[in-house]
């Protein structure tokens, strides 16, 4: 690929990266000279005590945190209210998203609104928000979302069920603290779901059409260690060195992304997961071996390094051989992981039938098939949600 078009890049000011990594928020806060946080998270962490341990760092550091536990998976506009309420009564000064893709986008999305005024339907792509937000500190606590590492963030319209990307740099964290600690006690649906999500991250930020020198090594990186790690995290989810490897990849392909773009895997999954309440991780691998298969043709080439990153292939190998080794590559490990097609996830037929030309519009939509290195018209990716339908 030839880049004749000027490349910037934007990362996260500070990145604590490791086992332990968590220890160092106190730390972090004092050099971002920050007082008052709203700690945004699930009812799960907060149950279980993990949200309390990062009450504790920050109390201990003389910080005064308060807790918001009221996210939603797949957040919603009207999930956003008590958490604006929740800000604006606290004083917030920043913000601590801990979580996973849910809890991130939440705190994104509150960070924003603390400043500005919604609704957050101003925000959606092609929109690209650069104003006055809060600083975002991300504490990730699964391996896939990279949303550490991204200015998007993805809330659902409750009003029109619409996933709306929200884009800008506004939503990009100041500072993450990726810790694979956190992801220890992830059961295997998850760890497969999120390791997914990292990978169609990575494949799609190396073959988008905005992709660049930065976004590449980045996306490669993070292929190679998906490729050796995955599986291992799956079957095994005590194995640590597996956990801490799928943690770094997830945040490398965040920042590839975040740097260049997400193509059509996500234009698609995005609809599916507000209309049926799929986890975003799932149905990306839903959709991931088909849309590959129907996008090689456009970049054989970049499909091809994937391959190769992947381990499938090597540098005798054509670039269609190649190539068609990475679809097939894809199709082997989402059937190692037991990923469910549509209909055997419990979707009813006549349902999703119904809804494929309203999804196919939303995709187009939300801009990101656009990326992709064979760009589809709406007939064409109606077809390929009835492909994988099941």
């Amino acid at each position: 690929m030839t880049w004749s078009r000027p490349t910037s890049a934007a990362f996260p000011r500070h990145i604590h990266l490791g086992g332990g990594a968590l220890e160092q928020l106190g730390a972090l806060i004092d050099v971002l000279q920050l007082h008052r946080p709203l700690v945004v998270t699930d009812p799960f962490l907060a149950a279980s005590g993990a949200a309390q341990r990062v009450m504790s760092l920050l109390s201990a550091a003389g910080k005064t945190p308060a807790l918001f536990d009221r996210t939603v998976a797949d957040p919603t506009t009207a999930s956003l209210t008590q958490g604006v309420a929740a800000l604006l009564e606290h004083r917030a000064d920043c913000i601590v998203g801990f979580g996973g893709g849910s809890p991130m986008d939440t705190a994104k999305a509150l960070a924003v609104l603390a400043l500005q005024p919604g609704p957050m339907r101003r925000f959606k792509a092609p929109n690209n928000y650069a104003g006055p937000a809060l600083p975002i500190i991300a504490i990730p606590t699964t391996a896939g979302s990279g949303s550490e590492a991204t200015q998007f963030t993805v809330i659902s319209d409750s009003d029109t069920n619409e996933k709306m990307l929200c884009p800008g740099l506004s939503f990009l964290p100041v500072a993450a603290i990726v810790d694979f600690e956190l992801t220890m006690t992830m059961p295997p649906r998850l760890t497969a779901d999120t390791g997914v999500d990292a990978l169609t991250h990575a494949v799609e930020a190396y073959v988008s059409r905005k992709a660049n020198p930065i976004s590449d090594g980045l996306a490669l990186a993070a292929i190679r260690l998906i490729a050796t790690h995955l599986k291992r995290a799956y079957l095994d989810g005590s194995d640590a060195p597996a956990r801490a490897a799928m943690m770094a990849a997830a945040t490398q392909a965040g920042m590839a992304f975040s740097n260049s773009s997400v193509a059509l895997v996500h234009g698609m999954s995005r609809p599916i997961g507000a209309h049926f309440h799929v986890a975003h991780g799932l149905s990306n691998a839903m959709l991931f071996p088909a849309v590959t298969a129907f996008s090689v043709a456009g970049a054989p080439g970049r499909y091809a390094d994937c391959a190769r990153a992947y381990g499938v292939a090597d540098a005798t190998t054509s670039d269609q051989a190649a190539a068609g080794a990475l679809v097939d590559a894809l199709a082997a490990l989402c059937a190692e992981l037991e990923v469910p097609t549509p209909r055997s996830y419990g979707i009813d037929s006549a349902a999703w039938q119904s809804l494929i030309p309203l999804m196919a519009e939303q995709a187009v939509a939300s801009g990101s098939p656009a990326n992709n290195p064979v760009i589809p018209g709406p007939a064409e990716i109606e077809a390929l949600y009835a492909e994988i339908y099941g």
